[in-house]
């Protein structure tokens, strides 16, 4: 049987590789950071991570990890209702909870986990789930695994969320569910009129601040923060592996009582392994890094600020943003893929996006900035940007 499968699976490669959407890992021989080593031995600027404070390589992180791995163990060998749960673990709940002004938190193994375990336990085929048309992948995979009524919205479309509520009112429970900030273009969900909607026609919120915690709000804390709305979202699901360290490890964040829930339902908390204990003491330790000060999150707004300012007046069609992420239009595909393939050979590392990953004809290269950019890595990129540019006939 193998024989005819693995022809087609052949196949199947061969068409994903003609059409340009053949993913191919670039492999790194350094610590994640600004300035990376390749497996070559050249350098190259990293400007397509999530390593949004630039914590990736916070010698306080390692050191934590460390610690933690010779006092505690390698891992826990166990799911957390058995003989999995250490007080670092919980010590990890109780501060990521202060961070987002909740009552409880619940650990996963990722972010993707926290979504995909979050809908089936609470809600059924009378509820209703209603999600902006740019959520994640592990919202939409988390949704199809629950049996409550879908509705979709366009993006960050007030009138037509608004529109959907109306059709789910004859549902139990309501939902409403959305992406803090949305990873292709990096708008902010306008969280404030989505929670006055809630309010409105009687429903729940949720957001995944997998992209927006650690970046937006005047001290990073969110989209809650942001737009000052505290005590209106009833579900938080983000990661470590982004703002928060880079490493691994999701959570769950609202409620006591659907946390309480998810503890004894949430199949991938259920029946996954606990985070390892330097994950978690390194988590820790990334909390009291941001609760001592705000320098990192002041150093990456200023980054973003710059790059973008110097992007447009160089004459590049700049998405506006007000997160880390910064979508420079290029709108062809082909395009897209050239002018990212020439920035690796300048010693930019940028990725270039197109459809199905983004709308048709909205092509782009996504510049994700970082606390660890210092001006001359900024400098160096925009140079580049320009240099290719011109070669490539976007700029005049």
């Amino acid at each position: 049987m193998y024989g005819k499968f693995q022809q087609h699976l052949q196949q199947e490669l061969n068409s994903i590789e003609n059409a340009g959407l053949y993913k191919k890992e670039r492999i790194i021989t350094s610590p994640q950071s600004a300035e990376i080593t390749l497996q070559d031995g050249s350098r190259a600027l990293n400007f397509c991570a999530n390593n949004y404070l630039g914590l990736s390589d916070n010698p306080r992180l390692a050191v934590a990890a460390k610690k933690a791995m010779e006092d505690r163990g390698y891992g826990m060998s166990s799911v957390r209702f058995i003989c999995g749960t250490q007080d670092l673990h919980k010590e990890l709940e109780a501060r990521i909870s202060k961070f987002f002004h909740t009552e409880d938190t619940i650990l996963y193994a990722a972010c993707f986990d926290a979504n995909g375990g979050v809908f089936e336990p609470l809600f059924t085929a009378d509820d209703a789930i209603i999600s902006d048309s740019l959520n994640h992948a592990s919202i939409i995979d988390g949704v199809r695994l629950c049996k409550a009524q879908r509705f979709r919205y366009a993006n960050a479309d007030m009138a037509d969320l608004e529109a959907k509520l109306q059709e789910a009112q004859k549902c139990r429970f309501r939902i409403i569910v959305t992406d803090g900030v949305f990873s292709m273009d990096g708008n902010v969900a306008p969280m404030d009129k989505i929670c006055d909607l809630a309010e409105k026609y009687d429903a729940l919120v949720m957001v995944d601040e997998s992209h927006s915690a650690g970046v937006v709000g005047e001290h990073g804390h969110g989209v809650a923060e942001k737009f000052d709305c505290y005590g209106r979202i009833d579900i938080f699901t983000g990661t470590l592996g982004k703002a928060f360290g880079g490493a691994v490890g999701g959570f769950t964040t609202g409620r006591k009582e659907i946390i309480d829930m998810l503890r004894q339902r949430s199949r991938p908390y259920l029946f996954s392994n606990s985070i390892p204990p330097m994950i978690a003491a390194a988590g820790i330790e990334t909390f009291n890094i941001l609760e001592e000060s705000d320098e990192l999150h002041t150093k990456l707004m200023e980054n973003v600020v710059y790059f973008r300012e110097k992007m447009m007046a160089a004459g590049f069609d700049i998405k506006p943003t007000q997160s880390a992420i910064c979508a420079v239009m290029l709108y062809d595909a082909p395009l897209s893929q050239k002018f990212a393939a020439r920035m690796a050979e300048e010693g930019i590392f940028v990725t270039g996006f197109y459809y199905p990953v983004v709308p048709q004809g909205q092509a782009r290269i996504r510049v994700q900035l970082s606390a660890a950019h210092e001006r001359s890595h900024l400098d160096k990129a925009i140079a580049a940007f320009i240099k290719v540019g011109k070669e490539l006939g976007v700029l005049k």
